[in-house]
């Protein structure tokens, strides 16, 4: 077999990925009516976008979105451009669950569905007419190092898309990192709603929450930065910017600037911070014989992959990929093994059948929906991890927790800390483990509630507990 080639790990780090497999899986349809209505109010603003913009792009099939999640905006493309190709997410439990909005939304067209690296793309050189990508270019340390992937994915003539990505605010005294608006206190909410709480910000309001879940946040970028680098890969883009003019103290600040004369946004967006959008163009001519059929790449030796709807394998490294649930795992051999290790003696995902067997006590019946599976515990649950290989690991525990919730954990009855939430909401813990040939993990936590019209007492709720090495 040919050699599994590593993906860029300094542009996003091997946790990180974990991290964004076990959110995205967690979050992408866990409360389907909340969620298909934010999907409906994205779609609507990117597609407007698009829509008065189409001229940047040559052709729209095939295309590819980087960081789909659900892939609402690839079913967006599919259906109301007509436009053919695939949705991408590190998480295919994400995409697996998008295809809930298939019928929520009575769609006749879907996307290939992929779950794949963004610094590894699965794709060909030069085989793609369109790639976009939303929200996710902020998650990578190294932003140039998904620029290069796109560009080399990009046929002559394609057009590469992408919006809502921060830009770093100037006015600002980076004090104070806030959590998202829903979360915030009296006096943060009337801070926030006159727009001060902006010129005190550490980041982007609400990002240290994604952080505290293990998603790296890049928020460097100013607007000149992102012009550089656009600049190096593109030619003849079209770049929009929204500053951030909520609260009369940032549209003070706007008023100001408009008695300047060539006012635009973008010199708002350089002071007050605020998101970039951006149709970049690669140059040369579009071929006219692009399609989707020979747009895919082996991940391990990126050799054409033969498309096939059921199975894809590769001629050259022997690479194989069934369609689970109608997604291709594409991801690089070693990265798919480290992020999908399957029902395992030191991996408990509740969303997969067979975790039961890992629980000693303590655990409710299994709940949730989609993704967003979950179990309660009393004031004291236990589990059983073997680990898969040698070496010192490292405890990683997932849940939810409604109040603030002290959590204390022991590992074959020894000590291994405690814990004590700042926030309520989704939660992650992780602690070092002695080496051992099992780990009996105990947790105990308070404080105790009993919902109404419920006999349980319970605390917590988790979703995921593994060992990582």
């Amino acid at each position: 077999m040919a050699e599994n080639l590593p993906v860029d790990a300094s542009a996003q780090d091997l946790t990180v990925k974990r991290a964004q497999v076990d959110f995205h899986n967690f979050a992408s349809l866990g409360q389907p009516e909340r969620v298909l209505a934010a999907y409906a109010e994205e779609n609507a603003r990117r597609a407007g976008i698009l829509a008065g913009n189409l001229d940047a792009a040559a052709s729209l099939s095939p295309f590819l979105e980087i960081g789909a999640n659900a892939g609402h905006s690839s079913y967006m493309l599919a259906n109301r451009f007509g436009a053919a190709g695939f949705a991408l997410d590190i998480s295919a439990d994400a995409l697996r669950h998008g295809r809930f909005l298939r019928t929520a939304w009575r769609l006749e067209k879907s996307p290939v569905l992929v779950a794949g690296d963004a610094t590894r793309l699965p794709f060909r050189d030069s085989s793609l007419a369109f790639v976009m990508s939303f929200q996710m270019l902020s998650q990578f340390m190294d932003v140039e190092a998904v620029f290069r992937e796109v560009h080399r994915v990009l046929a002559p003539g394609g057009a590469y898309f992408f919006a809502e990505e921060p830009i770093r605010r100037a006015l600002t005294l980076r004090l104070y990192r806030a959590p998202y608006p829903d979360r915030m206190n009296r006096i943060e909410r009337a801070l926030h709603r006159w727009g001060l709480l902006d010129f005190i910000a550490a980041d982007v309001i609400g990002a240290w929450q994604e952080e505290s879940f293990g998603i790296r946040q890049n928020h460097r970028y100013g607007l000149r930065d992102w012009l550089g680098l656009i600049g190096r890969y593109f030619t003849g883009s079209r770049v929009l910017t929204f500053p951030r003019a909520c609260g009369w103290a940032n549209a003070a600040v706007v008023h100001a600037l408009r008695l300047y004369p060539g006012f635009t946004d973008a010199r708002a967006t350089r002071f007050l911070g605020g998101t970039i959008a951006a149709l970049c163009r690669k140059p040369g001519q579009l071929p006219p014989s692009l399609s989707v059929e020979e747009a895919l790449a082996c991940p391990d030796c990126l050799a054409a992959l033969p498309w096939n709807p059921a199975l894809l394998e590769c001629r050259q490294c022997g690479f194989s990929a069934r369609a689970e649930g109608e997604v291709f795992h594409l991801l690089p051999s070693r990265l798919r093994e480290e992020l999908y290790p399957g029902v395992r003696p030191d991996n408990i995902d509740f969303s997969k059948p067979g975790h039961e067997e890992a629980l000693i006590d303590g655990f409710h019946e299994l709940e949730g929906e989609f993704g967003n599976k979950y179990r309660w515990i009393g004031t004291k649950a236990r589990v059983r991890l073997k680990p898969s290989r040698p070496g010192r690991a490292t405890l990683r525990l997932q849940g939810f927790s409604p109040n603030l919730a002290k959590i204390e954990l022991r590992c074959n009855g020894s000590p291994l800390g405690t814990r004590r939430l700042t926030r309520t909401g989704l939660f992650v813990i992780e602690t070092p483990l002695p080496e051992a040939p099992e780990h009996v993990i105990e947790i105990l936590a308070s404080p105790a509630f009993q919902p109404e019209n419920d006999a349980r007492t319970l605390t917590v709720n988790f979703s995921l507990i593994r060992l990582q090495y």
